[in-house]
């Protein structure tokens, strides 16, 4: 079974279209999670602290690491993650005892552990299910017990743009959001 897209279509570079006309994408059932995730996928020890992997995530403009004990998925941590152990702002506390919480923190007491994940052969489909129930944002891809990429919120919207556009739907060619 295939779905429809339709889009109305805006100028473009040489070509002009008359006001509503309407242009139709096919975009399939069977589009591939491996199609559309993030790879390579940038990883981080559990035993890591979070002073660096925030400057990590910053530098990369990511909001989602894979954590690691050796080839082995343990968990993943995300921006949100970091901002609820992070101290508040309305409390008075120097840049310094701000700093040594995230330095004296490791990846392992903030993370979520034994993350949910997906195979690259899975129908995106599937991935758009999951999304939708547990609702977060991100999906480390596994294949054989060994992490391949990693499904982001900002992979599918990137593949749904793409389909829009009438684009043929392409893997991302910077890191993970």
């Amino acid at each position: 079974m295939e779905a429809y897209i339709s889009s109305v279509t805006a100028k473009r570079s040489t070509k002009q279209s008359s006001p509503g006309f309407c242009r139709r994408f096919r975009m399939s059932e069977e589009t591939l999670v491996k199609d559309v995730m993030s790879s390579p996928v940038i990883t981080i020890s559990a035993q890591s602290e979070l002073l660096d992997v925030a400057l990590l995530m910053r530098q990369s403009g990511i909001r989602h690491v894979l954590v690691m004990e050796g080839e082995r998925l343990v968990g993943v941590l995300t921006d949100r993650d970091m901002q609820r152990c992070a101290p508040s702002r309305l409390v008075p506390i120097t840049q310094e005892e701000y700093n040594a919480v995230f330095e004296n923190t490791s990846v392992e007491r903030v993370m979520t552990r034994d993350p949910r994940t997906i195979q690259p052969q899975a129908k995106l489909l599937d991935a758009i299910a999951a999304f939708q129930e547990m609702r977060h944002g991100c999906l480390p891809v596994v294949d054989a017990g060994r992490v391949v990429g990693i499904l982001t919120r900002w992979d599918l919207l990137e593949a749904f743009r793409q389909t829009l556009l009438g684009l043929p739907i392409s893997r991302p060619a910077s890191l993970q959001r």
